[in-house]
């Protein structure tokens, strides 16, 4: 993901740009245009500069999958936070800090800690903090991550439940905590527990998201939600590239009115570096930009 994505689409004759923002000088007029692709889809980091480029694209009024609003929402998980206690989603109790310093406000009684960026994606620079004093000790570490959150840790067995959305359907994973690697948990498909489909599609509902993963932990109160993100990884589902791969032309003819999408264009916005090869490609940029290319464009044969 995204780029097995890509691929599958190409296979199918679909036209695929996938749009570098890391790497690349983009003239937003010409690439960003009412009428120029199907649909916008985002696959970058947290923070990364794609983010920009699909609210562009849904300010056009153009489609965007995930909707760039619901995104915004979950990337910043101090606004996912409030979202999901707002609905009744269970959610640790959750402190918000600008700096690192001000989280020795946290009132003792509340420890242990999960403590982790607002702006954080793939588990960075999340840690498990049992004392203020601990917490002290981390501060250097926890300076230049930006906002922070502090919340409330929930006994657990050690494991993460991992609930993949595409499209309605549902896939459950489990896996390692990050917050305790002295566990050894092969990550593996299991059942979904019970009650976890509702749990989905309050989620899903909350946040307006159609493609989407959750952390959830058993906690002695029953399941925890911990994280929410757009667009994961989609590991250990079956035939994950090409459901996933459905679900963005399926989505993008939903949002056209119609009941299929036999030649659909899609945007992909990627934090892939310029040097993995998809294929022979054909390379298309502004006649008059003096700067590199800014689009990886499907192969000739395959652009028609």
């Amino acid at each position: 993901m995204p780029l097995d994505v890509v691929r599958q689409l190409d296979a199918w004759g679909h036209h695929v740009d996938i749009v570098r923002p890391g790497s690349s000088l983009i003239e937003l007029s010409d690439l960003i245009r009412a009428g120029s692709h199907d649909a916008w889809v985002l696959k970058t980091v947290s923070g990364g500069p794609g983010l920009s480029m699909l609210e562009a694209a849904a300010a056009l009024g153009l489609t965007t999958i995930n909707d760039a609003r619901a995104i915004r929402s979950v990337r910043d998980k101090a606004v996912a936070a409030v979202i999901a206690r707002a609905h009744g989603l269970p959610m640790p109790v959750t402190y918000f800090a600008a700096v690192p310093e001000l989280l020795s406000a946290v009132p003792a009684a509340s420890y242990p800690l999960v403590v982790k960026p607002a702006g954080g994606s793939s588990g960075r620079a999340v840690h498990l903090v049992s004392t203020p004093e601990e917490l002290a000790r981390l501060g250097a570490e926890l300076t230049g991550e930006g906002p922070l959150l502090a919340q409330v840790y929930v006994p657990n067995m050690g494991n993460d439940l991992k609930v993949y959305a595409v499209s309605g359907e549902l896939y459950a994973t489990v896996r390692r905590s990050p917050l305790h690697p002295e566990h050894s948990v092969r990550e593996s498909r299991v059942p979904l527990p019970s009650g976890t489909a509702a749990l989905m599609h309050r989620i899903g509902e909350a946040f307006g998201l159609d493609l989407f993963g959750v952390d959830i932990i058993e906690g002695p109160d029953g399941p925890m939600v911990v994280d929410i993100n757009d667009f994961p990884s989609f590991r250990c589902v079956p035939d994950g590239v090409a459901r996933v791969a459905r679900a963005v032309l399926d989505l993008a003819a939903a949002d056209r009115g119609v009941g299929t999408a036999p030649a659909a264009d899609v945007a992909v916005i990627a934090n892939a570096p310029a040097r993995t090869p998809l294929r022979p490609r054909a390379v298309a940029t502004p006649a008059h930009a003096g700067a590199g290319a800014i689009v990886d464009a499907a192969p000739p044969a395959y652009v028609g």
